[in-house]
């Protein structure tokens, strides 16, 4: 974590720690600490490390807390895509895959900040599990409405509800997402290959079209 031994998580810490005097935390210092003291051969418990990742998603509305217990979650989302296969089959790229899977944990994290969970860490890759098989399962529906649309004669005769929200939406204020949806979904763009031409992380890119189809596609 690049940021995880900055005075700014010096700080971070030094907060978290104040409200939690029973966590076992001595010679941490900042949150890059805090995160190498959850690693498998830190010497804590099985249960001390619990203890602390339940502290840590209950103090997760604070971003720097929020982003440390992404980061002890590293291991797991990326097994967690390994159990999935990184999509294979459905996903062309397994570091989308990943993008995703790190996109949603944060996601996850945001709307479960604030509770308390005793076993947090399985509990968040219990849920992002579930949430990257409906996103794989998408985009498998995706992908086949791709193909069978290159297939028909005269494809703008097929009337979609999705093609038309976005087409009257095409010139407010949200063209630029608007554009990539239709890129996406139409055209079967890979997210890589999106953010890229969009300068964005793939990650945020993702994040970005998840709520805009929330907010005004759903």
């Amino acid at each position: 974590m690049r940021t995880g031994h900055s005075p700014s998580s010096q700080r971070a810490f030094a907060r978290f720690a104040s409200r939690w005097p029973e966590l076992p935390l001595d010679g941490v210092i900042d949150l890059g600490d805090l995160v190498e003291s959850l690693e498998r051969r830190s010497g804590l418990t099985v249960i001390e490390k619990a203890e602390i990742l339940k502290a840590l998603l209950v103090e997760a509305r604070e971003p720097e807390i929020a982003r440390a217990l992404l980061q002890t979650l590293i291991p797991g989302i990326i097994s967690t895509c390994r159990q999935l296969k990184f999509g294979d089959g459905i996903i062309s790229e397994p570091s989308e895959m990943l993008a995703v899977a790190i996109a949603s944990c944060t996601e996850l994290i945001h709307d479960w900040a604030g509770q308390s969970r005793q076993y947090c860490a399985p509990d968040l890759l219990s849920a992002l599990r579930g949430r990257l098989r409906r996103w794989m399962l998408k985009e498998k529906e995706a992908a086949r409405s791709v193909q069978e649309a290159q297939h028909q004669v005269e494809p703008t005769t097929i009337p979609s509800p999705l093609l038309t929200r976005l087409e009257t939406m095409a010139r407010g204020p949200h063209e630029r997402l608007v554009r990539l949806t239709y890129q996406r979904v139409f055209e079967g763009r890979s997210l890589r290959e999106l953010a890229k031409a969009d300068r964005s992380a793939p990650q945020s890119l993702q994040l970005e079209l998840q709520n805009f189809a929330r907010n005004y596609l759903l």
